[in-house]
């Protein structure tokens, strides 16, 4: 990259979504980072909130509509190509079936198993963060 030029910013939201003690995460079917696995969701659309977009990308990612829960990681990551701006939520599935519409695999993970999959580094933060967070939950 020039010195001086700016490097691009990716505004990017992602649905932390759990169900029964699990977390549900996705490996990429596609791309420089194929078969990584990361939380779905994807790009902030001009003019959308977090929230809209969160749910447009997944109801186009995985066929399922969810509801968008509380705000529970805001990450700053520098790839080699860009900079990912992405804001995690804690989200539950109101209703479909996540369908693989785009990525490879799916799994339902519970927290002793999150580090068995090979994650994206902007995810790893989040991983932190929910691994206490369950704990947490199972405590009470």
């Amino acid at each position: 990259m020039a010195e001086g030029s700016e490097r691009k910013t990716v505004r990017v939201v992602a649905a932390v979504i759990l169900k029964d003690g699990r977390v549900f995460a996705t490996q990429r079917g596609y791309g420089p980072y194929r078969d990584w696995w990361e939380f779905p969701g994807g790009k902030i659309e001009t003019g959308e909130t977090p929230e809209e977009a969160l749910r447009r990308e997944i109801r186009e990612e995985l066929d399922t509509e969810i509801r968008v829960g509380d705000l529970l990681e805001e990450v700053e990551y520098d790839y080699p190509e860009f900079h990912l701006s992405m804001i995690c939520f804690l989200a539950d599935v109101i209703s479909g079936h996540l369908v693989l519409r785009e990525h490879e695999d799916a799994r339902w993970l519970p927290p002793d198993r999150l580090d068995e999959v090979h994650w994206l580094p902007a995810d790893l933060a989040v991983i932190r963060h929910l691994k206490e967070l369950m704990k947490r939950e199972e405590e009470l």
